[in-house]
């Protein structure tokens, strides 16, 4: 009998190896393939995630922020992509990540191309340090939503990217990751923003859509289809329904339930059965040393304009800082630095006008005449330290009379708004 048994659990383990996981459980609504997706926001006090838990809960699927914009928040979603991933991976789970669109303050389709480009490149990156695609790993997704490319100071958007440069930057980017790695990203958005801020386009709809549009009845619910009328955008079916592989149904589900330490969690199902699921991970890919993120590599920064003028007008250099192949850098800032380059002068406003170009606004410049650098420095570690010279003259200016001060109200007390009221808390 001991001999059978061991043959028996052999056998087991045997089956488990070569299948590529547990079958499916279809515990979503609409007895689908149940998922949810993650960010820091479910690592409050930066507390782990029980995938355990998780596994346990039904969900076959988790898809983690692994892009952000500016550094430091792309920063904290590449240290969560890299430990969620891990673990969710070990606990059986189906894992892939998204990657947040930067988008560039330009109207020039040539820089507009360079950006999608090199944040395509910065993605492979971070998906070559994961070691590429395994059988474990769904496609990775683009999340765009946002097509604002400059705030005011009070938070709110200055300035939008077009219908067109919007979809030429996602559709570049689309291309280029694909090119390199063979699978198809996903597209992450909702209805509303295809429609207006993106062009119906046959090549954007031949990649999968991951939608948003939360609802109160998902098992009965169809995503992105309007009571009266149609969403027109590249996804929209002859029936007005959208042609989706994964759809954001919540943004309520019970954290504690999926052994997250947050209250809220975003849930998702997929659309199909379990072997067109299974389909998406076929096929891996493995980075060669080309496509790792560099180190401390070499770069050039020059100068494309500059003004400078007096005590009360704003000084501005836009510059442009190179990979040593001539490509632009992915991560890194600029500054107005002192001669010793310790010291960042006046009041400085930068504005990425795409990556690897910068627009540097100066106020609060006393009268002088100064010599000294424009720095491009990156935290990431990813690209050099590079500087360039700077001479320039402020004369002063006449005193602003100063305008007077309207006396404010105080503002009306917010009433408490319930978010989920639209939507399942699951």
């Amino acid at each position: 009998m001991k001999k059978i048994l061991v043959v028996v659990l052999s056998l087991g383990l045997l089956i488990n190896l070569s299948s590529p996981a547990r079958a499916l459980p279809t515990t979503g609504p609409g007895n689908r393939i149940h998922g949810l997706d993650i960010s820091k926001w479910q690592h409050p006090n930066g507390k782990p995630i029980n995938f355990t838990k998780m596994a346990a809960a039904g969900i076959s699927f988790v898809m983690i922020k692994g892009g952000d914009g500016p550094d430091p928040a792309d920063a904290l979603a590449f240290k969560y992509l890299k430990e969620d991933r891990a673990a969710a991976q070990a606990a059986g789970i189906y894992t892939g990540f998204y990657y947040y669109a930067y988008l560039p303050d330009s109207t020039n389709k040539k820089f507009i191309i360079a950006d999608a480009q090199a944040q395509a490149t910065k993605a492979v990156w971070r998906l070559a340090s994961l070691g590429g695609y395994s059988d474990r790993d769904l496609p990775i997704a683009l999340d765009i939503e946002n097509n604002c490319v400059r705030l005011k100071s009070n938070r709110t958007c200055a300035k939008y990217m077009n219908r067109t440069l919007i979809s030429l930057w996602t559709q570049t980017w689309l291309d280029s990751v694909k090119a390199k790695t063979t699978k198809k990203p996903f597209v992450y958005s909702y209805a509303q923003f295809l429609q207006t801020a993106m062009v119906r386009s046959k090549s954007l709809a031949s990649y999968p859509l991951w939608i948003a549009n939360y609802v109160k009845t998902p098992a009965t619910s169809q995503p992105g289809k309007k009571v009266v009328g149609c969403f027109a955008h590249a996804w929209t079916k002859g029936n007005c329904t959208t042609q989706w592989q994964i759809w954001q149904y919540s943004s309520c589900g019970i954290g504690p339930k999926y052994g997250i330490p947050s209250n809220r969690v975003d849930l998702n199902v997929f659309s199909g059965t379990e072997e067109s699921f299974l389909n998406l991970v076929k096929g891996t890919w493995e980075p060669d040393l080309t496509d790792f993120l560099p180190e401390n590599e070499t770069t050039t920064i020059s100068l494309v304009s500059s003004s400078a003028a007096t005590t009360n007008d704003v000084t501005q250099f836009i510059v442009d800082v190179a990979r040593p192949d001539g490509t632009p850098v992915v991560t890194g800032e600029v500054a107005l630095k002192s001669s010793d380059t310790t010291t960042v002068l006046g009041e400085q406003k930068l504005v990425r006008s795409a990556t690897g170009r910068w627009t540097l606004n100066i106020t609060k410049l006393p009268a002088a005449t100064y010599q000294v650098f424009v720095e491009f420095s990156d935290p990431t570690g990813t690209h050099a330290l590079s500087q360039l010279p700077v001479l320039f003259t402020i004369t002063q200016g006449p005193t602003p009379t100063p305008s007077p001060t309207p006396t404010k109200k105080p503002a009306p007390k917010p009433q408490p708004v319930d978010s989920c009221a639209n939507q399942i808390r699951n």
